[in-house]
């Protein structure tokens, strides 16, 4: 063999050795960052059953809010309990769903879901936070919701601080840059730029092949779920495929596989 072959076949070897590295590199890269995201999807309600039961201090500044969201001439009790679980000042959250990607020892994909549910908001925020401050509180860990930059991490925020709880750190934005906030939001990440847009989480799985679990009910029918037919069992589950859809349009977005049903775990 030539000086020149042994070369180029030396070459052709350190070549296919730093490739094959670089792949396994980004792999374990790739699921070290997977392994660093909380997917968290959150259900509200109105604070209270009916318009009627709001304490008397809120019920005028609810009548005003109420000019700007609902068609005109409708009536208060029905503003209030169609509306008011979007609105942080007039709501409450009863169920935090989250879940998390992990590799078995076979070295394949599997996810978690779990959902924290309760009445009593405060309990709820407080089981969240000690959650969040003991085990996602390095400047690597993640989180990630569907316009969650716009709803749920806000909405979390404020409540936090409604209840009179201190918010926990990886939800605090103040003297952060903007590449320093750990929160990933899916639709922020579809919408490339066009901050016009809105696409639904259902949508955004449809039109890119992501398999869902039925489900009887949704996020519209959330608050007569938990008023009328006192079913907090039903939301928490709804929650928990909801962030189940949720890290999968992820892994899409990343132009990764979903996770197969197979290996998602709901507890």
């Amino acid at each position: 063999m030539s000086e020149e072959v042994k070369k180029a076949s030396l070459a052709d070897l350190s070549s296919r050795f730093k490739y094959s590295f670089l792949i396994k590199f980004l792999a374990i890269n790739l699921m070290q960052n997977l392994k660093n995201i909380l997917f968290l999807d959150i259900e509200t309600v109105s604070g209270y059953a009916s318009f009627s039961l709001l304490p008397e201090r809120l019920k005028p500044l609810w009548e005003k809010k109420a000019k700007y969201v609902v068609p005109e001439n409708t009536p208060l009790e029905d503003s209030y309990f169609d509306r008011a679980a979007i609105y942080s000042e007039f709501a409450k959250v009863i169920v935090i769903g989250i879940g998390f990607i992990y590799e078995d020892e076979n070295k394949q994909l599997l996810l978690k879901t779990k959902a924290l549910a309760g009445d009593n908001e405060k309990e709820l925020l407080v089981e969240f936070k000690t959650m969040l401050d003991t085990k996602y509180k390095n400047k690597d860990q993640f989180l990630c919701a569907h316009n969650g930059k716009e709803f749920d991490f806000p909405f979390l925020c404020r409540r936090f601080l409604i209840n009179d709880l201190a918010i926990p750190k990886i939800l605090q934005l103040q003297d952060k840059k903007p590449w320093e906030i750990p929160h990933f939001d899916t639709m922020e990440m579809w919408r490339f730029g066009d901050k016009k847009a809105y696409t639904s989480l259902e949508l955004l799985a449809a039109v890119l092949h992501v398999p869902t679990s039925k489900s009887d009910i949704d996020g519209s029918q959330v608050n007569s779920t938990y008023y009328k037919m006192g079913d907090l069992h039903r939301i928490a589950a709804y929650c928990k495929r909801d962030v189940a859809t949720l890290a999968n349009i992820y892994l899409r977005l990343n132009q990764l596989p979903v996770i197969a049903a197979e290996n998602t775990i709901f507890t």
